[in-house]
């Protein structure tokens, strides 16, 4: 890891030393910044205090004397009672502190945090993290930072030292926005690919056949970055790969799915929306045209 000791020493508490904030706060101890923690778990608390920690009793002991308070907390209940509760950390922190929460919540429980915290004379950050425990534990994570520029600028000592790459997303709520996004697309994506699997050991396919082809197509890297931008995103919807065609060859997969008895519930779910687009007219445009078919869906209310 390379040496990401600051020539400006924070004073930072740090809430919530789980299996993501433990290594999070360590490598800020390692950059060089003044930590004071608090966990419920006794235990964490006693690691970081053995790498150099201030040990604190409360949430408020915790946020005295901070230029800066990081929350990295289980939800979004739990992150406003520690923030706004009864003896809250906010009871104790310096006027002119800024608050980053770095924990995965509804962004309305994001939005409403951070409308209170500002009504306190404090400035607010959401800044939840991508990758893994490993990558916190190296200090490689990827921070999306919802913040303006300026305000990103002045915490890249301390993101520096628990990640590799920030992405700056202008303002605050759009942080927890683009990592629930990027979640639920990653998340909805593994359920997919396992069926797809699944039906290559059902038809004979081995895997890593599979794998050498996806590797180079979409659906191995993704629709954001392969199709959407030549087509789509550019306003041109001319055929490629027609609708039609793509519906068919998911039809295809269906039925050799049904006769090795292999549920799909993705891919017939995948079905409805390419049926649907076909039956708006939609069947001979490029199959990036479902972005706008979903769009069309929205604003009609489904």
């Amino acid at each position: 890891m390379p040496d990401r000791k600051q020539a400006t020493s924070l004073r930072i508490g740090f809430i919530g030393l789980g299996q993501m904030g433990g290594p999070m706060a360590l490598n800020l101890i390692k950059g060089g910044h003044r930590l004071r923690v608090f966990d419920l778990s006794a235990d964490a608390v006693g690691r970081l205090a053995q790498a150099g920690a201030h040990a604190a009793s409360s949430v408020a002991d915790c946020a005295a004397d901070a230029d800066i308070l990081i929350t990295m907390l289980p939800n979004g209940t739990v992150v406003k009672d520690v923030l706004l509760g009864e003896h809250g950390a906010l009871s104790a922190l310096n006027g002119g502190a800024c608050v980053i929460d770095m924990s995965t919540i509804h962004p309305f429980d994001s939005d409403a945090i951070a409308e209170a915290v500002a009504a306190k004379g404090f400035r607010f950050v959401d800044a939840p993290v991508g990758r893994t425990s490993d990558h916190a534990v190296r200090g490689e994570l990827l921070i999306l930072a919802g913040a303006d520029e300026k305000t990103a600028a002045e915490l890249a000592p301390v993101f520096g030292c628990m990640g590799t790459e920030t992405v700056v997303t202008g303002a605050a709520g759009r942080g927890i926005r683009v990592k629930i996004v990027n979640n639920f697309m990653s998340i909805a994506l593994n359920a997919l690919s396992a069926e797809a699997a699944v039906l290559c050991e059902a038809i004979g396919l081995p895997f890593d056949t599979a794998l050498a082809v996806m590797r180079g197509t979409p659906a191995g890297n993704g629709h954001f970055t392969t199709t959407w931008p030549g087509r789509v995103l550019k306003g041109d919807l001319s055929p490629t790969f027609m609708i039609d065609l793509a519906h068919k060859d998911l039809g295809i997969a269906l039925d050799m799915a049904n006769q090795a008895a292999m549920p799909m519930p993705m891919g017939a779910a995948a079905r409805e929306i390419y049926s649907g687009a076909r039956a708006a007219g939609r069947g001979r445009q490029d199959w990036t045209a479902i972005l706008e078919h979903v769009r069309a869906l929205a604003a009609r209310g489904g």
